[in-house]
């Protein structure tokens, strides 16, 4: 290929400005380039927390967004993780403390499923049970958010660390907590996606029920 035709082809590509979705205020998240519009869905873009708000203190905060829209020059992204720096995290262990961590699966009001990783930090070491309760109680209350709550409204709660707060505010009354986090939230699957697995499953169900003939 000529330099004239490299050219020429470099110029046909289309930029695309990504935007955040709207619980996000449709942030520009950044460009990406496409010969296609069809080559833009599926992109993911990272960006921090800190970014979105213009405040540097909250960028130990990382947020995925992946594009699920694409307009004549504009892409539109859903959210699909929160995570904590793994910096950020380690600057939160302490010798001779706990360090309580979880995995709870929800579903939210609308039928998505997210995946939360609550952790806690103790001020000083936990016995084994004192952890399991604080565990318990970490996992009940992502539980019971989820059961009250959208995705857009789960998201926001984590985000905001409103959902944090309220968990370290009950466990801290089962052993004094220096500090809760929610170091990570994933978006596992979709309404749709949910609702499929659910009629496969039935499907499956069906076929193993034994009949007498």
């Amino acid at each position: 290929m000529s330099e004239r035709s490299v050219s020429r082809a470099k110029q046909e590509k289309r930029w695309y400005t990504i935007l955040a979705p709207e619980q996000f205020d449709r942030q520009e998240l950044g460009e990406t380039p496409a010969d296609e519009p069809d080559q833009v869905y599926d992109r993911t873009v990272e960006t921090t927390l800190g970014e979105l708000t213009n405040n540097a203190s909250e960028n130990n905060t990382k947020l995925t967004f992946k594009v699920t829209d694409v307009g004549s020059d504009s892409a539109y992204t859903e959210f699909i993780e929160h995570s904590l720096t793994r910096d950020y995290l380690r600057s939160l262990v302490r010798r001779g403390a706990s360090k309580i961590e979880a995995y709870v699966t929800v579903l939210t009001t609308d039928d998505y499923r997210v995946q939360i990783q609550p952790v806690a930090f103790t001020t000083k070491k936990a016995d084994a049970s004192q952890e399991k309760a604080i565990r318990e109680q970490m996992v009940a209350m992502i539980e019971e958010a989820a059961a009250e709550r959208t995705f857009e409204e789960l998201i926001d709660s984590v985000v905001e660390g409103r959902l944090s707060s309220g968990i370290y505010g009950e466990a801290k009354t089962i052993y004094p907590l220096r500090r809760v986090e929610i170091q990570k939230a994933t978006l596992e699957a979709r309404p749709e996606e949910v609702a499929e697995e659910e009629a496969t499953a039935v499907d499956v169900d069906e076929e193993d029920v034994a009949t007498d003939d």
